[in-house]
């Protein structure tokens, strides 16, 4: 048996104020008068946060749009100005969350790789390394700061670069960055965290490694969610590292339908990660009727709205897009529902999935 090689995070620093220690870590990787490019959700323009950021010299601060999840078009329009301004850069740093963090690894990626990122969306398709990479995150549950893909939209699919020159060769957690989330956000985020761990333990891929990962993190899922009825510092501190475990769990596992299913939602739609995976999970008693039951009692504690009836206009057309771009996701159904899954999941159930949200 072939036993997967996975590249993981270079360096690691986690705790409350350790973003003031991100100029010292830049430090030894700026090359000459390269610039170190910060992309910046541009949630944080005019707020504290952005006075924060280290820059020194030629560095870039990019305020990135992430209204909607990246798209290929816009990780290479941004490559593309930093090649024409700078020929190349020092590194890319991602400040966000997982939108931002995404694109801060894709941009990295194509400032070293010819062609569209669009030609790398996939499977350890990517060729060459990209410039040095940090990932700062500022909303915890998305497991962007850890995974070896980075989610993006492109001409015909909503798919990662998935590959070993992916993953942030550093990253800072500070859970202080997360303490002004708003409440939905947060709890969107939180579910991606805790949907993974769900679709991660009850794979056909699970091994010790990813349990152990996924078991952890969802305790510290539970303890926030379940346990917790209202936010506290506490809170930040666990949910950070439920990402990161979580994040861990699907290194060497995958996620599974719940994924497989929003991808399609986020590509025909725009529907931002977490809120998909909640949208599709409140209807997925029949694959993981333990996590639903939980997931519903967690909407409920926290009153949060799960927006509903997001497919009920749609035509025949579009329901087949969205039905397309989840069949691509092969590893996610062969992890949910095991190698024959095509005779399972065929594009009869799959629509009547749909029709339900």
């Amino acid at each position: 048996m072939n036993f997967r090689n996975f590249k993981m995070i270079g360096y690691v620093v986690y705790g409350r104020g350790a973003f003031n220690q991100l100029d010292e870590i830049l430090q030894p990787q700026r090359k000459g008068t390269s610039p170190m490019v910060f992309l910046v959700d541009h949630f944080f323009e005019g707020k504290e946060l952005a006075n924060r950021v280290p820059a020194r010299g030629r560095d870039q601060i990019i305020y990135v749009d992430v209204t909607n999840e990246p798209k290929t078009s816009y990780v290479d329009s941004i490559a593309q100005r930093l090649k024409d301004q700078f020929g190349t850069v020092s590194g890319i740093v991602g400040i966000g969350g997982g939108s931002a963090l995404d694109l801060a690894k894709a941009v990295s990626l194509m400032m070293n790789n010819p062609g569209s990122s669009a030609d790398y969306q996939g499977w350890d398709l990517v060729k060459n390394p990209g410039v040095y990479k940090v990932g700062i995150p500022t909303l915890s549950g998305t497991g962007a700061e850890v995974s070896r893909t980075t989610v993006l939209t492109g001409p015909t699919k909503k798919l990662g670069m998935n590959s070993d020159f992916t993953p942030f060769d550093q990253i800072v957690l500070d859970p202080q960055l997360t303490s002004n989330a708003p409440a939905n956000q947060r709890f969107y985020t939180g579910m991606d965290c805790y949907i993974h761990c769900i679709e991660s333990l009850a794979g056909t891929y699970l091994n010790e490694f990813s349990k152990s990962y996924g078991e952890k993190a969802l305790e510290l899922c539970r303890e926030v969610y379940v346990n917790k009825h209202s936010w506290d510092d506490e809170s930040d501190d666990k949910l950070m590292m439920a990402s990161y475990a979580g994040g861990m769990s699907i290194a060497y596992s995958q996620v599974g339908v719940a994924h497989a299913v929003s991808y399609g939602i986020s590509y025909l739609l725009g529907t931002k990660h977490g809120i998909g995976n909640c949208i599709v999970f409140d209807h997925l008693e029949e694959f993981y009727p333990e996590g639903v039951k939980e997931f519903k009692k967690m909407v409920e504690i926290h009153q949060i709205d799960i927006p509903k009836n997001i497919c009920a206009n749609l035509t025949d057309e579009q329901f087949n897009k969205m039905i397309d771009v989840s069949l691509g996701m092969k590893p996610l159904w062969e992890n949910a529902l095991g190698k024959d899954w095509e005779k399972q999941m065929n594009r009869d159930r799959l629509r009547k999935l749909y029709e339900r949200f």
